[in-house]
């Protein structure tokens, strides 16, 4: 009786192995655990045998019965699996779906870019705190409590010396707190102003950028401006700096460029006068040179900003500054 069940065992196993469909499954049980079935009267007669072999062969059937009983479960389980496979009309032969990769974002790309070039020109890449003190984002700057410039910031309080920091060039101040020179850093992070239209945002990016050492002079902040202009657009480009205003640097200046669009001919994008504004600049009033305890009779320094927005509207043409932000998959995959 042993070797009539092992061999049952071993056929009904083959039989299910061999089984395609449900109903092949179902008489397989049927045959083999029914109540007909060969392996059922087997353990019906179990009963009738000696006290010796009645634990052996009943404890051996009821093992069998388990294992052809699991394997019929999980055969059914593949078939129906299979089944609605084939009713949804998926090819399990095809290769699998790749997942679409992400990109970087037109605004990071033109960051690292404005980082790599400065890089190249031995520049450090320093950061500082987004929520930053008035200390360092006004008076160090030369901009003291009711200074009219700062009307031109159009700040986020949080509190009466607390602010979210409206350009990058606190980082500066933090920078010199903590360097003697020479130094040469660029500072790029987030900034942030009431102010929000085709060409502003309440959040923006920024890259402020410093050297300071002995015998700094204009020339060298027009040298290093117009060879970062040129590597970021192309080396035709045509510069003007014209004279300007900011409190922390004097003399100062914002840095045109041809426009990109016409090549200087004049358009609607410049209004017909060929240039567009690029970038503030100037060098280092001395009075921030106090406030970090450099002496301004032996080291002077130059300082330069600009949105790397606006770079990045000039770089590839984009004529409104909230498509960066609309999160609009046709615009972002152009990049």
């Amino acid at each position: 009786m042993i070797k009539e069940i092992s061999e049952i065992r071993d056929e009904a196993l083959q039989k299910i192995a061999q089984a395609d469909d449900a109903q092949t499954l179902k008489e397989i049980k049927s045959n083999y655990l029914g109540r007909k079935g060969r392996l059922t009267q087997i353990l019906k007669g179990v009963g009738s045998l000696s006290p010796e072999d009645k634990p052996i062969v009943g404890k051996l059937a009821n093992e069998v019965k388990i294992a052809i009983d699991n394997v019929l479960k999980n055969a059914e389980k593949n078939i129906l699996e299979k089944k609605d496979i084939i009713t949804h009309g998926i090819d399990i032969t095809l290769p699998g779906r790749r997942l679409s990769a992400g990109h970087v974002h037109p605004i990071t790309r033109i960051s690292r870019e404005i980082s790599r070039i400065f890089s190249r020109l031995g520049f450090q890449v320093e950061e500082g705190p987004e929520v930053e003190l008035d200390f360092y984002n006004f008076e160090a700057l030369n901009i003291p409590k009711e200074h009219p410039a700062r009307d031109m910031q159009d700040t986020f309080y949080i509190s009466d010396n607390i602010v979210l920091r409206t350009h990058t060039s606190p980082i500066q101040i933090r920078t010199m707190e903590k360097q003697k020179p020479p130094l040469k850093i660029i500072a790029p992070g987030k900034t942030y102003r009431c102010d929000s239209d085709v060409t502003h945002t309440p959040m923006f990016h920024q890259v402020e950028g410093l050297m300071v050492d002995k015998d700094i002079t204009f020339g060298d902040l027009k040298g290093i401006l117009t060879l970062f202009i040129h590597q970021m657009f192309y080396p035709e480009v045509k510069l003007r700096f014209r004279p300007s205003f900011f409190p922390f640097t004097e003399p100062s200046a914002e840095v045109d460029m041809a426009c990109v669009m016409c090549k200087g001919k004049g358009c609607r994008v410049c209004s017909n006068t060929g240039w567009l504004e690029i970038l503030g600049c100037g060098l280092v009033d001395p009075e921030v040179f106090k406030a970090v305890d450099y002496d301004p009779e032996e080291y002077t320094g130059f300082a330069f900003g600009m949105g790397i927005e606006r770079i990045a509207m000039l770089k590839y043409g984009i004529d409104d500054l909230r498509l960066f932000y609309d999160n609009d998959i046709r615009f972002l995959s152009q990049f």
